[in-house]
């Protein structure tokens, strides 16, 4: 099992080893192993169908595995900590008749948060995101947006050391998308742990220490996303004026041209073993006209392509195409 990187003494707010699930004839999920650790925003980076809903209910304990076992806060019974915890299911839902701080409260309420009290922190929580005039509005009366705002907050009224959420991006626009990576990184930087199942790969890079890419039931990398994108090699883009000439031998033999007109010419081709300075000198000497040069570093879309497939990063793109909820 891939163990979170920065060593093996951190503690695990999450962990599963071998997780099995079956539906009638279907296998869902094929021996997933995860080990989130506490305090990180940690990603499930997938394609429809491919069992990133099915982990979750099943770390969660809203399900249980056919084989494998999983421990949250070290408790392989999750169910005995759900207090600790905060679940937004991929499935919205709300009461409609119910006032908005009397929603909150009643999620705060199934985690054992008294009513009362959950009202009160409803009515702050309210009014610190821009939704105070709404408190004695009911949830019917809502904006899609509002409302999916309310449960979200109801889902942190009880101040869970672990959140979880499932597509949580999912139908809101760019503005309440932005509102949402903020409220997480806060999450994460005063010490809660954050899941989040996600089949949009720049949410997963832009916001996550660490992830699993799951595809077809299965876990083939779990860990930080600098390691899953230092596993494609950095390349180097060159811009040269010369579309030829002897310092041509000093590039790679696999070196990719790309012509932009009669003007410019580039070049991609992997770091040098020797490095990019011993590159600079037949360049210069040989008057190729270095117009840029740079060393791009692979992004987690081409580390998805590595390590997860073509027809898997084909699926993700065809999800975010449709604007799919996997």
């Amino acid at each position: 099992m891939t163990r979170p990187s920065g060593g093996d003494n951190r503690k695990l707010a999450i962990e599963a080893h071998g997780l099995v699930k079956r539906f009638d004839d279907t296998l869902a999920v094929d021996g997933v192993d995860i080990a989130v650790p506490e305090g990180a925003i940690y990603g499930i980076l997938g394609p429809n169908g491919a069992g990133k809903t099915t982990t979750l209910r099943m770390l969660l304990g809203i399900i249980d595995p056919d084989a494998g076992v999983r421990r949250v806060f070290g408790n392989d019974r999750p169910h005995e900590v759900a207090k600790l915890i905060g679940y937004l299911p991929e499935e919205r839902g709300l009461y409609p008749a119910m006032k908005c701080d009397e929603a909150i409260a009643f999620l705060g309420a199934l985690r054992g948060l008294p009513l009362e009290e959950g009202k009160a922190r409803g009515r702050v929580l309210l009014e610190q995101h821009g939704l105070g005039h709404a408190v004695d509005r009911q949830i019917r009366q809502l904006s899609k947006g509002m409302a999916q705002t309310v449960q979200l907050l109801g889902t942190l009224v009880h101040r869970p050391k672990l959140v979880v959420f499932d597509e949580p991006f999912s139908g809101l626009d760019a503005i309440n998308q932005g509102k949402l990576e903020v409220m997480i990184r806060e999450l994460a930087h005063s010490g809660t742990t954050v899941i989040f199942s996600t089949h949009v790969i720049h949410h997963a890079e832009r916001l996550c220490d660490e992830v699993a890419i799951i595809a077809g039931g299965k876990v083939p990398y779990a860990g930080s996303v600098d390691a899953a994108r230092d596993r494609i090699p950095a390349q180097v883009r060159l811009e040269t004026r010369s579309a030829s000439g002897p310092w041509r031998s000093a590039l790679p033999g696999d070196a990719r041209h790309d012509a932009k007109g009669e003007a410019s010419h580039f070049w991609y081709f992997p770091v040098p073993e020797t490095g990019i300075e011993e590159l600079l000198k037949p360049l210069i000497a040989g008057q190729a006209g270095i117009l840029s040069l740079s060393i791009e570093r692979a992004g987690l879309h081409d580390a998805f392509v590595e390590i997860a497939g073509e027809a898997a990063a084909r699926a993700l793109e065809e999800d975010n195409a449709r604007g799919a909820k996997p």
